[in-house]
């Protein structure tokens, strides 16, 4: 492949469509983005399908589904009498990037980085998004806003609402058998498509495409890290991080908080229903978007320390506590802030996972008051309407006695079982899985999954990737010549 014959005609259909890349350091400092760019979005929804929505990939959506700009890091705190735990558990918010979901971010990364590189020609080439989630749908997403067209292949038990979105966009569509934890039969339908059309698709694999976790590293980590030194209290301190593990992307930014935090507990969650990382198992489960019954190439096993496993059943009865009229109204009865209850819809069903895990957390390190939490809401329930219809067809009404039931069990008595502190053995173990997935049946290289275990600056360099990516950008943006008329406006 000739990079600079295919850089060209990138650049040539970017000019074409009136596409401008954003840089890293706009995507975590909006404030950077010409006021031009700014002054565009003003007339443009937040789920458009139009290019400048490229710059809203961002956890500083001012939060409004038309219009809007940039007003801080989106996020939630959970109150004591809500976790019943004492420690403050502060929630990043996903709803308000496009699509709903910031799997905009993840996907950004893998197909950015080869567009500015000269590695894939929107010209010729499909982007290839297997996902068991929101990844296939924030691909399909950025790559609509980046004129390169695309194939999403997912399970077919995953929700309506992915399937509805990814035909609106244009999609290619495979579904293959199974549920949330059937990756293998994702990973098998892409490498046919692979075979059959060879050069035509580029797979983006989110569980080994670096980009995915670079995103995290600088967006995330950075969003975390804002809104910790602005929220925090004297003699307060940022405890711990907790995240379900799926494609393992935004655990990215744990790398950057250990940095910047090195006493920093960050503990990785799954579903109860499939313990990989705690018992090396399998199985089914109802938390879309975690847990594939693998570990991810690009997960930094390392860098944890704890692994907490969560049982579907709270979440989809929490899904109900959160979202039926009866359960938020025990909510307020029960004295819970209002505006709070009316928040929880912004919890999807792995955002409500990454809670428990939390509250799972701080009662195993007798967290107070003084210590805070950090856990993403990677969605919100309006990608999941279709699942609440699914519980009250098949449970029937919910009632004031749920809700009282749901409350006390799932939130004020969930216990600190299934959780394991992890040893360096333990990290090792886990990391070790990486070789059948990855070595066996992928071809990766044995001897870089060794680097990554014993080669201290091995994830470092990679996660500072994004600073050479950052150059290609503005280089690329420079040669369509796009951003010239902005510059004049200032």
């Amino acid at each position: 492949m000739d990079r600079e014959k295919v850089l060209e005609n990138t650049i040539r259909r970017c000019r074409e469509r009136d596409i401008i890349i954003p840089t890293y350091e706009e995507m975590s400092h909006p404030e950077k983005i010409p006021q031009g760019i700014k002054d565009e979005l003003r007339n443009i929804g937040l789920w458009d399908l139009h290019p400048r929505n490229l710059f809203r990939i961002t956890w500083k959506n001012e939060p409004v589904k038309f219009g809007g700009g940039f007003d801080g890091v989106n996020y939630m705190e959970i109150p004591p009498n809500l976790s019943g735990v004492e420690a403050r558990i502060l929630i990043l918010i996903g709803k308000w990037f496009p699509t709903g979901s910031h799997k905009v971010g993840a996907t950004f990364g893998p197909l950015v980085e080869k567009l500015v590189r000269g590695t894939f020609d929107p010209t010729r080439q499909k982007a290839l998004w297997p996902s068991t989630g929101n990844y296939c749908r924030g691909g399909a997403y950025d790559a609509h806003l980046l004129a390169c067209p695309s194939i999403a292949v997912l399970p077919e038990g995953m929700s309506q609402e992915r399937f509805d979105w990814l035909r609106k966009v244009g999609s290619e569509i495979y579904a293959t058998p199974g549920v949330e934890s059937n990756v293998k039969e994702v990973y098998d339908k892409s490498d046919e498509l692979k075979r059959e059309r060879g050069e035509e698709i580029v797979v983006l694999n989110q569980f080994e495409e670096i980009g995915n976790a670079i995103w995290h590293y600088v967006c995330t980590g950075q969003a975390i890290e804002e809104v910790y030194e602005r929220k925090k209290e004297p003699n307060q301190r940022l405890r711990a991080l907790f995240l379900t593990q799926g494609s393992a992307g935004t655990l990215g930014c744990a790398d950057y908080l250990r940095e910047k935090y090195p006493t920093i507990k960050v503990c990785a969650g799954e579903a109860l229903q499939c313990p990989t990382l705690l018992f090396t198992g399998y199985g089914g489960h109802r938390i879309e978007g975690i847990g594939d019954k693998h570990v991810p190439w690009i997960f930094n096993v390392k860098n944890m320390d704890m692994v907490v496993d969560i049982d579907d059943n709270y979440c989809m009865r929490l899904m109900r506590l959160f979202n039926e009229a009866k359960g938020r109204d025990y909510l307020k009865k029960k004295g819970i802030d209002p505006e709070v209850v009316d928040k929880l819809d912004l919890l999807g069903i792995s955002s409500i996972a990454n809670l428990l895990g939390s509250i799972k957390v701080a009662k195993y390190f007798e967290m107070s008051g003084r210590d805070l939490i950090f856990t993403i809401a990677t969605d919100s329930m309006e990608l999941y309407q279709s699942r609440l219809r699914e519980a009250r067809e098949r449970d029937g009404e919910y009632t004031e006695w749920d809700a009282a039931r749901d409350f006390d069990t799932c939130l004020m008595n969930i216990g600190i079982d299934w959780m394991l502190e992890l040893s360096y053995w333990d990290k090792k173990r886990m990391h070790n899985l990486k070789y059948f997935t990855w070595v066996e049946q992928r071809g990766k290289d044995v001897e870089e999954l060794d680097r990554q275990w014993y080669d201290e600056n091995y994830w470092k360099e990679k996660f500072q990737s994004y600073k050479e990516w950052n150059e290609l950008i503005r280089e690329f943006n420079e040669r369509t010549g796009l951003l010239k008329g902005y510059r004049r406006r200032r």
